[in-house]
């Protein structure tokens, strides 16, 4: 496994929204959460129609986010495009 070159990026960042940001103030359905952990950014997943937790990290270049879903605690680096221990 490819080790993650960012993690000195990470910040104690509060979630943005307790859905994904842009979703829920189009009015649309997401599958999973996933959370920018530079800013607190919540977006959905690469399974859901907008992916906008990808697109977070396109338009900002913040490169780790971790799951936002109950039960879950992987973290994933966008740049490195490898999970994090």
């Amino acid at each position: 496994m490819t080790p993650c070159t960012h993690v000195d990026q990470i910040r104690d960042v509060q979630p943005s929204a307790d859905g994904c940001e842009e979703c829920l103030k189009i009015g649309s359905s997401w599958v999973h959460l996933r959370e920018c952990l530079i800013c607190g950014h919540v977006g959905c997943c690469d399974s859901s129609p907008n992916t906008h937790a990808t697109k977070h990290f396109h338009a900002t270049s913040h490169p780790i986010v971790q799951s936002f879903e109950p039960g879950e605690d992987w973290r994933w680096c966008y740049v490195d495009q490898t999970y994090l221990d």
